[in-house]
């Protein structure tokens, strides 16, 4: 079944936010909003102009050296990486660049980097990027994982943000709750809606919706 998704006026040139209201269920909580994000991570044009917002409040401030891509992030993780490196702009690798990686999930949801990309976090400023922060459990994990690896958390930025701090850093993101007010978010067993016998419109994750 497709998903009625509404584009809401943001303000932002270029970009837009695609929504759907519901009882949706995600692995750790229960919202009353899918936010779909999918063109903004895979055209080009949106990629880009995301990335163009999201680097505003790092260039030239903040040390980056990797971007940690989470949610199938990687094109605007690339597209950032490009914006970062032009003239101006300085950082720690020795060949001035920036990596731009995304990590292996184990069975129990943890991160590990094989051998060929741990150097690419191993004393490094890394910057995660991730499509939403909402409950921030995918965040704390990458933040334990950079760490564990060696490297040194530099922030975390998204594209759709309810909350200003995840484990210990500042949240950046395009989108907030200013621009979707009545967003809420629910742990699964205290969700009014269940309570009330709505039922579940739809699974939603990273990947998309599966309806139920």
């Amino acid at each position: 079944m497709a998903m009625n998704l509404v584009k809401l006026p943001t303000g932002k040139p270029n970009l837009q936010l695609r929504v759907s209201k519901g009882h949706y269920a995600t692995s750790h909580s229960h919202i009353n909003y899918y936010i779909d994000v999918t063109l903004t991570k895979f055209r080009l044009s949106e990629a880009r102009a995301a990335a163009q917002e999201l680097v505003r409040g790092y260039r030239g401030t903040t040390i980056i050296d990797t971007i940690l891509c989470l949610d199938g992030t990687e094109v605007i993780g690339a597209c950032m990486g490009s914006e970062l490196t032009k003239a101006g702009y300085s950082n720690m690798n020795a060949h001035q660049t920036i990596y731009v990686v995304t990590p292996e999930h184990t069975t129990g949801s943890q991160l590990i980097f094989r051998e060929n990309t741990a150097p690419m976090i191993a004393d490094k400023h890394v910057l995660v990027l991730a499509a939403s922060v909402t409950t921030g459990y995918t965040v704390q994990g990458a933040v334990e994982a950079i760490r564990y690896y060696g490297g040194e958390p530099a922030g975390v930025t998204a594209i759709f943000a309810t909350v200003d701090e995840c484990a210990g850093y500042p949240v950046a993101s395009i989108f907030d709750p200013h621009d979707l007010p009545d967003y809420q978010s629910y742990d699964s067993h205290n969700c009014p809606w269940c309570k009330e016998g709505k039922k579940i419109d739809a699974l939603v994750n990273s990947f998309g919706y599966s309806s139920l």
